[in-house]
C-alpha cells in the first residue's frame, strides 16, 4: 500500500510503501472490541466499596421482643432494610482485569492499524519535529493539513519543542511508537505516524 508522506502542515516530502501485513489485512471488529475492552478494564481501579451488615458500627442487641408488636421480627439494627444498616450485595474491593493473550493483543493492534488505512484515516510525516515549542505554530499547521482529532506516533521518543507545543491542543495526542495502542488509534480520527513509528511497527508486528 503506497502512502504520501507530508509535513505537519501538509507539504508534499515523497511517498512511502505500507506492508500490507501490518496495515491491509480485512478488519475485524471482534478482536478490535476485545482489546479495547482489555484496556479499559485495566485501568479500572476497583477500589469501590461499601460495608455490609458484617462491618456496620452498631449493637447486636435484638431491637425488640419477639412478638406482640404487631410489626415484623427483627433481631439486629444492622440489617440492610434499615436506615444506618449494612449494605446488601453492594461492591466490594476487586480487579476487573481479565487475560487476553499476547498473539492476540498483537492481531487486535494490526487490525486497528487496517481498520484506519482501510478507512484513510493514516496520515504519514517525515518527522515530527520544531524549532521552538510554539502552540500557536503548530495549531495553525494543522489547520493547514485539516487535522483536528488525530493520535501522533513518533519514533522511540516524541521530540521535545514538538510535545510542549501539541500537548495544550484538544484533541491531539502524541505517544512514542511503544505507546502505542488499539483504544487510542480508534477514538481518535486521524492516526499520524512519523517514517521512524511506520518503520518501528513493521519491524515489531510483521
Amino acid at each position: 500500500m503506497k502512502i504520501d508522506v507530508t509535513s505537519f502542515d501538509g507539504q508534499k516530502a515523497g511517498s512511502i510503501e505500507l506492508s500490507d501485513d501490518v496495515f491491509g489485512l480485512e478488519p475485524r471488529k471482534d478482536l478490535i472490541f476485545r482489546m479495547i475492552r482489555w484496556q479499559l478494564a485495566k485501568r479500572r481501579a476497583g477500589t469501590h466499596a461499601v460495608k455490609n451488615r458484617a462491618e456496620i458500627a452498631r449493637t447486636g442487641k435484638k431491637m425488640y421482643k419477639q412478638k406482640g408488636t404487631g410489626g415484623a421480627r427483627h433481631g439486629s439494627g444492622r440489617a440492610p432494610q434499615f436506615r444506618g444498616g449494612g449494605r446488601a450485595f453492594g461492591p466490594q474491593v476487586r480487579s476487573h482485569d481479565h487475560d487476553l493473550p499476547k498473539k492476540v493483543r498483537q492481531l487486535a493492534l494490526k487490525h486497528a492499524l487496517s481498520a484506519k488505512a482501510k478507512d484513510g484515516g493514516i496520515v504519514v510525516w517525515e518527522n515530527a519535529a520544531l524549532k521552538e515549542p510554539k502552540t500557536k505554530i503548530l495549531a495553525g499547521g494543522f489547520a493547514k493539513s485539516g487535522l483536528s482529532s488525530a493520535l501522533i506516533i513518533d519514533g522511540a521518543a516524541p521530540e521535545k519543542n514538538f510535545a510542549l507545543a501539541a500537548r495544550n491542543i484538544p484533541l491531539i495526542d502524541v505517544l512514542p511508537v511503544e505507546g502505542v495502542n488499539v483504544y487510542d488509534i480508534i477514538r481518535r480520527e486521524k492516526l499520524v505516524l512519523t517514517r521512524a513509528a511506520v518503520d518501528a511497527l513493521e519491524a515489531r508486528l510483521k
